[in-house]
């Protein structure tokens, strides 16, 4: 395989992916026997393969510049092209269901494969074509105005990435500025951001009547293809949520105020400061991080050394923030290739590290599902997908004196008070999509009251009115996945819990938390959530027994935590 910016990028135009398309489906339709509709099948998934990969690369070259004019135009085609892929899709799957030979398709390949196509065609009728292309273009409109930002700050112009070093400086005059300036920019395009906001939320809610759903979070549920828990299970998470963790977290954020001598109930500014100090920070360069991670993976297991140096011999990643790229962090894979691609903004921060751990670990998975077929089994679910990476990052800590230096029980700690946090505030994040969702009515005004009311539920220790951005309840205009991946973010949430369960795992047993790990990872999206959930010997997230061990354990270690040194 080439590296990256090697490979070969063209246009596929939408009549060869239809033509290809016809082909593959008579083929299957006319199969007079399983081999025949199983060599269509697999035709098929290399045609898949081939367009998802190219759009893929047109897509991340993109995300690197997106002043580059000639992928922005390729992104809008790809944009406007995918709903109607979409329509080829769900074609294929009515054959693949309708088909004869479905017993032998699910003895070779499993049965979960049809589940989730069943759930996939739920999500799609000709009817929304338009519709899907209309969201497409409110995303990438919010996604552009993002990476457009540039705070002048210090002297110099910043993007949001660029800003985070200074929101987490011990500065308290600095880093309180920073978050009025990138308060301020957020502020000043608050109208605008509403107006995306508000047309998304009809869209989607027009895509959902039009599918027959009362409502779009039925719809979201489906295009998120939770195949094992329910609307019903989310608000259980949610009650336990507030029940056990956000007692946990309020006194985590108390200690943090004693430490650090500041005020309590402390603003969105002083909560980012962990430290009086200063917060955790790498030492060594971009390159040195790098170089880190590289050895351990090395140091990991031989999985892990074959993964990395894969991934770093390639080219597979683009770390470094950058003006006029895009925010944000995440990991692709070229299907063709069997390759990830790990897409991160490096900025100073323990930030940079975590690209290290959490990409690097959606990219191992990626990387040991990469010969599985069919495609579809190669990855789980995204809550299960989180659970690789959120994990990997726990089973980093051991390397923290490489990335860390001196600062190594810095991180440890705030690491393992940070998910504890975390996982209240990603609550929230999903439980105001909830609400939006099922009040499409609501006005832009409504939707920032709705928020500061959430805000006070799940996160009681913060006063947000300092600064008006936040003060005004528009602090949810940060979080791109509201406007990009509706109901993503509980998936984090979801995740996190089990990665907190490994966490208790390596505390205990380290060699036994990997073996568990490799287990889950190896089965790739072969089982849904909760089946790989218990793959690994733990609990699901749902009720209060997962909530309410992972709370208890993590507060222990907290308390017994050495904080002599962590000044």
């Amino acid at each position: 395989m080439e590296k990256f910016w090697d490979l070969p990028y063209e246009r596929i135009e939408f009549e060869t992916i239809k033509a290809a398309h016809e082909k593959s489906l008579a083929a299957l339709k006319n199969a007079k026997t399983y081999n025949e509709a199983r060599d269509a099948f697999l035709a098929r998934e290399k045609e898949d393969a081939h367009v998802s990969t190219t759009a893929s690369v047109c897509m991340n070259r993109y995300q690197i510049d997106t002043r580059d004019e000639y992928y922005a135009k390729e992104r809008e085609y790809w944009s406007n092209t995918m709903p109607q892929i979409n329509g080829l899709n769900s074609e294929w799957t009515d054959a693949l269901l309708a088909s004869p030979f479905r017993a032998d398709f699910e003895k070779e390949f499993g049965k979960l494969m049809f589940k989730n196509a069943e759930i996939r065609r739920r999500c799609f009728k000709p009817e929304i074509i338009a519709d899907l292309q209309e969201e497409s273009r409110l995303v990438n409109e919010y996604s552009k105005l993002i990476a457009s930002a540039q705070i002048d700050f210090e002297g110099e112009k910043r993007t949001l990435p660029q800003m985070t070093p200074f929101k987490v400086s011990p500065d308290d005059k600095l880093r309180r500025a920073a978050w009025q300036a990138e308060g301020d920019w957020y502020n000043s395009h608050g109208e605008e951001l509403d107006e995306i906001y508000d047309k998304l939320v009809k869209v989607r809610d027009g895509m959902a009547k039009k599918m027959g759903y009362k409502n779009y979070l039925p719809l979201g549920y489906d295009n998120m293809c939770r195949n094992s828990y329910t609307a019903e299970d989310v608000a259980k998470f949610r009650d336990a949520v507030i029940k056990y963790l956000v007692p946990v977290a309020a006194q985590i954020k108390k200690e943090q105020v004693e430490r650090t001598c500041l005020p309590y109930p402390m603003t969105l500014a002083d909560e980012g400061l962990v430290f009086r100090s200063g917060n955790a920070t790498p030492c060594g360069s971009s390159d040195d991080i790098l170089a880190a991670g590289r050895k351990m993976y090395h140091e990991l297991s031989p999985e892990t050394a074959e993964f990395i140096d894969f991934l770093y011999d390639h080219e597979l990643l683009d770390v470094l923030s950058k003006p006029g790229k895009g925010g944000g962090g995440h990991c692709a894979t070229f299907m063709e290739y069997g390759a990830p691609f790990v897409f991160a903004n490096f900025n100073g921060t323990q930030g940079d590290v975590e690209v290290v751990t959490h990409e690097c670990g959606h990219a191992f998975a990626s990387y040991m599902a990469r010969e599985i077929e069919p495609m579809a089994s190669r990855h789980a679910t995204l809550e299960s997908c989180e659970v690789h990476s959120m994990s990997m990052e726990f089973f980093a800590e051991s390397w923290s004196e490489d990335f860390f230096g001196g600062d190594a029980d810095k991180y440890r700690y705030s690491h393992l008070a940070y998910a504890i946090c975390f996982i209240p505030y990603g609550t929230m994040v999903d439980h105001f999509q909830h609400i939006v969702y099922e009040h499409p009515e609501l006005t832009p005004a409504q939707r920032h009251e709705e928020w500061k009311k959430l805000e006070a539920t799940y996160r009681p220790w913060l006063k947000i009115a300092e600064i008006p951005f936040y003060g005004e309840g528009r602090g949810w205009q940060r979080q791109s996945h509201i406007y990009q991946r509706p109901f993503y973010y509980i998936d984090y949430c979801l995740a996190q819990t089990v990665a907190l369960q490994f966490w208790a795992c390596i505390q205990r047993d380290r060699k036994d938390a990997w073996n568990r790990y490799m287990a889950l990872v190896r089965k790739a999206g072969t089982e849904t959530f909760d089946g790989l959930v218990a793959t690994a010997g733990l609990d699901t997230p749902f009720g209060d027994a997962a909530i309410e061990d992972v709370a208890n354990t993590a507060k222990k270690f907290l308390d017994e935590f050495d904080k002599s040194t962590l000044k």
